[in-house]
């Protein structure tokens, strides 16, 4: 849902007095229906924005249903709050923000896009092929793009496999550094490290304050994150945003679902 007092590119890179959690949701695992739902579960719980996407291989009217389920879902919880004095209507005003595997994932019902280099890529698409193809829609849709580096860190997954990284070793603090200068000096706003969609292992901490040495940079965090303390862990080490999707695909119920989430982002506040 829009929000009215900033740019999505504000609201993400603002300071926060804590790190603020997205919840990733993929279109291909879920209808957008129960998307809807997991997304508002996941506001109620105190999530901070929302990603649609994920999977590489996802058609973009797959991924536009679920996006414009999740914003109508909003602006109904928006509405309905405003009818009530006791209620906040801006608890809705949350961005749906587009995670692309690909120029062929696009909706013109988001309100931004991670407009990613994957920087330790091989490959020319995933450095900048899929962007050129893509940015003429974006363009045209009125998608606001945030300029985002993308590394991908051991183990990597399925994202590692098809965007023939090389991967940022645990042990690679220097270079990860290396690579976040690089990305400040493209003018890059955020820098993303991803350990991979249901990794086996978190991003290791050091790389994260590796990479928070390097200012104007807000560093996102995501893959292998399906606990309260592993969630510390990223935040403890300056992450100003953790990512989870695992762990609200895996949920039983939307009562289960809610414990989890409610449970990282009681650590994250405290």
């Amino acid at each position: 849902m829009r929000r009215a007092d900033a740019t999505t590119l504000e609201y993400v890179t603002s300071g926060s007095e804590s790190t603020r959690h997205i919840t990733l949701i993929d279109p291909a695992k879920q209808d957008p229906n129960t998307a809807a739902n997991r997304a508002m579960v996941a506001v109620e719980c105190g999530s901070s924005m929302v990603f649609v996407g994920g999977s590489t291989d996802t058609p973009d009217e797959v991924v536009h249903a679920t996006c414009q389920a999740i914003q109508e879902a909003f602006e109904l919880r928006a509405f309905a709050s405003s009818q009530d004095p006791e209620s906040d209507e801006s608890e809705w005003q949350i961005p749906v923000v587009l995670f692309p595997g690909g120029a062929h994932a696009l909706s013109p019902a988001a309100d931004a896009i991670t407009f990613m280099m994957l920087m330790n890529s091989n490959i020319r698409r995933f450095l900048v092929g899929e962007q050129v193809r893509g940015a003429p829609y974006i363009e045209k849709f009125g998608i606001e793009a945030l300029p985002t580096g993308y590394l991908v860190c051991a183990p990597g997954g399925r994202v590692g496999e098809v965007g023939e990284a090389e991967l940022i070793q645990p042990s690679d603090v220097d270079l990860v550094r290396s690579y976040a200068l690089t990305a400040r000096m493209f003018g890059f706003r955020l820098l993303y490290l991803e350990a991979g969609s249901g990794a086996d292992a978190q991003v290791n901490p050091q790389l994260i304050e590796s990479a928070r040495t390097v200012d104007n940079l807000t560093l996102v965090v995501g893959g292998g994150i399906r606990t309260p303390e592993q969630a510390l862990l990223a935040a403890q080490a300056g992450a100003d945003w953790i990512v989870t999707g695992t762990l609200t695909e895996d949920a039983a119920d939307l009562q289960e679902l809610r414990q989890r989430i409610g449970g990282i982002i009681s650590v994250l506040n405290n």
